[in-house]
């Protein structure tokens, strides 16, 4: 599987799979789409004295990186990823890349504030053990992995959250929001990154 590095309108960096015709992150800005995506409508919408968040799709690790700077109070952060960057793709990463010389499968300090574990697996195999406050699901659009969109998926989501837990991700086609809300979540739509209209957040009531 071919990839490679691609500057974004904002001047960040994503990775392209040109055979699959995705991206990482959004061609518009990927740092702009993450801040409005997972940070503003995600990350800031959560009221715990400690945060645990699970993102599925660690991908170039600008999530996480932007977390930890926005971050205010402390944060477990347990990331999935199958199929990692490679040493050459991460060092070309021009927002840094500290977040990958990280060991995987582990939980590692990396400050008083901020616990990162990388999980080296799919999401359909991956069994936490603990719940979550916040999901970051930032698995390629339905196109590319209609499978990573389902009720199914969805539903093991759910019992990844904690009461009152938030789930927010980029996409909000009606399939998916349907699947959402037979999953069990409440959906509100709320406006999208630029270039987009739309995103999605998800509520377990």
């Amino acid at each position: 599987m071919k990839r490679e590095l691609q500057v974004t309108a904002d001047g960040s960096h994503t990775i392209a799979i040109p055979d699959m015709n995705v991206t990482y992150h959004s061609t518009h800005g990927a740092i702009q789409e993450s801040m409005h995506v997972f940070i503003h409508a995600g990350l800031q919408a959560v009221q715990a004295p400690a945060i645990r968040i699970f993102e599925m799709g660690f991908g170039t690790g600008l999530n996480a990186l932007l977390t930890l700077q926005y971050a205010t109070t402390p944060v477990y952060y347990y990331a999935v990823e199958q199929f990692p960057l490679t040493a050459t793709e991460v060092e070309g990463l021009n927002y840094g890349n500290a977040m990958h010389h990280y060991p995987w499968n582990e939980d590692v300090k990396i400050s008083d504030q901020f616990t990162l574990h990388k999980a080296h697996t799919s999401l359909m195999t991956v069994t936490p053990a603990q719940t979550f406050h916040l999901i970051y699901y930032d698995a390629f659009a339905p196109a590319a992995q209609p499978e990573l969109w389902t009720k199914a998926v969805f539903e093991k989501l759910f019992s990844f959250l904690e009461p009152g837990g938030i789930l927010v991700t980029y996409c909000s086609k009606g399939d998916v929001r349907r699947a959402m809300l037979a999953a069990g979540f409440a959906v509100e739509k709320l406006a999208g990154p630029p270039g987009k209209r739309e995103m999605l957040r998800a509520i377990r009531k």
